[in-house]
């Protein structure tokens, strides 16, 4: 039952209602008025009362003033940010909850479509859901007024920056150094003009990548490196794009890594590429995708998207032959030496053009025996419209993105003629609404 206030004093009158459930990106759905209104921090079956605020991408947004009735499966946030910083939107649910509520979501954007109800449900991916991000930009932002940079992530409405002075999120090995990093930059003489700290954390290394907009002074490349040497950090300058990113200081236990050891692999990587956030995730996901496809040791496996190999050298302990294709030439080059230091003979790594006619060409020119995507949010729909009739066997898609994801399957399903015959939730993302999920289609 709808109950309005109209509370003296107060240009916006007060709302109470219950939470029918969580959309998309985490917010609880009430009605008001016979309108829809979303949420932040509150859970389904709660009584909120409430302010409405404005519409945003089409959605009117609301203010929870008090929550009368809380749910059972709400919990004390571990972030003394959460609520406003922008990285998480789910700390305030029980993790049992977050996992369910995001494989709804996943399930409702299948079922959506036609014939989009897999066969079975996997288990969910899981892994300790606090430390684990790897990757992360933290925005730095000056302000003159008071002299002093923050450093941290966006807040989730307004756009500044939250001065973190820890992150239960990050690697703790860089979580436990914001104070330091806060005074480091804070000396720098162009603190003015640096906009971002890119972090990246291997299994024995770590490094920061500081984004610069002025020349560094050589006063200011001496203080990194000693920052870098006092607290074991790789220590890299960008003054412009990924690709003019140059070391100041790498420690001596060299450079950035991760390890497969169920595969017997261990991929280098630079500071800015592109990585699964999620180690530990990143390494059950691995297994699990190599189980469902099921390689054969007389059998050719086309990986698209393949970045730096994270599938491809798996694959290629199992099978006849891997072909790894991605858009970015940087990735492609450190995937062939990757798979030259892991001594992988039967991997084949090409820069190629993924859109529908360069796909095209890749499918003739392979035929490979199955399939594994692992696209940008994106999706893969111009490599699967050029899939030809007597296409792979069994494709397994890896997704970030569950929208990209139906609209992909419902390609594959309904005008290719695959069955969809797995579907599992992935959490890479622990405390966000970001969703990862698997998929498995089968050719009849």
């Amino acid at each position: 039952m709808l109950q309005k206030k109209h509370t003296a004093g107060k240009p916006r009158p007060l709302y109470t209602a219950r939470v029918l459930d969580l959309d998309g990106e985490g917010r609880g759905r009430v009605c008001a008025d016979g309108r829809e209104v979303y949420i932040d921090g509150v859970l389904p079956g709660e009584t909120v009362t409430f302010q409405r605020l404005r519409k945003h991408r089409g959605k009117m947004q609301g203010r929870a003033v008090e929550i009368s009735a809380p749910s059972p499966r709400r919990v004390t946030p571990p972030c003394a940010h959460a609520g406003v910083c922008g990285g998480c939107r789910l700390q305030h649910l029980e993790y049992g909850m977050q996992l369910e509520y995001k494989e709804d979501i996943l399930r409702r954007h299948l079922e959506a479509r036609p014939n989009l109800r897999p066969a079975r449900w996997l288990p969910v991916v899981t892994a300790p859901p606090l430390a684990y991000r790897r990757r992360a930009r933290l925005s730095v932002r000056y302000h003159a007024r008071d002299d002093e940079i923050r450093i941290g992530f966006r807040a989730r409405y307004g756009g500044y920056v939250l001065a973190l002075r820890d992150c239960p999120v990050l690697e703790a090995r860089v979580a436990r150094l914001l104070p330091s990093l806060h005074e480091c930059l804070q000396g720098l003489s162009c603190r003015e003009r640096i906009p971002q700290i890119e972090v990246s954390v291997g299994d024995g290394a770590a490094a920061l990548v500081v984004r610069h907009l002025d020349p560094l002074s050589d006063a200011d490349e001496a203080a990194l490196r000693e920052y870098g040497e006092i607290h074991g950090l790789g220590i890299y300058a960008q003054p412009k794009g990924p690709d003019s990113c140059v070391p100041l200081y790498v420690p001596g236990t060299g450079g950035l890594s991760y390890a497969l050891p169920a595969h017997q692999v261990e991929i280098r990587f630079s500071p800015v590429d592109f990585i699964q956030v999620n180690g530990g995730v990143n390494r059950l996901m691995v297994d699990q995708a190599l189980d469902l496809l099921a390689p054969r040791t007389n059998e050719v496996v086309l990986d698209l998207f393949c970045g730096l190999g994270n599938f491809s050298l798996p694959l290629a302990r199992r099978c006849a032959g891997v072909v790894g294709a991605d858009f970015c030439a940087a990735l492609v080059e450190r995937a062939r030496v990757n798979a030259r230091r892991n001594g992988i003979a039967n991997a084949e790594f090409l820069h190629a053009d993924l859109s529908e006619e360069g796909s095209a060409a890749l499918w003739a020119r392979y035929n490979p025996d199955k399939v594994l995507l692992d696209p940008a949010r994106s999706g893969a729909l111009p490599m699967l419209r050029a899939l030809p009739a007597h296409g792979p066997r069994r494709i397994v898609y890896v997704s970030c993105n569950p929208e990209t994801l139906a609209r992909d399957a419902d390609c594959l399903v309904n005008e290719k003629g695959y069955e969809l015959t797995h579907a599992g939730l992935i959490d890479m993302f622990p405390h966000t609404n970001h969703i990862e999920s698997m998929l498995v289609f089968d050719r009849p």
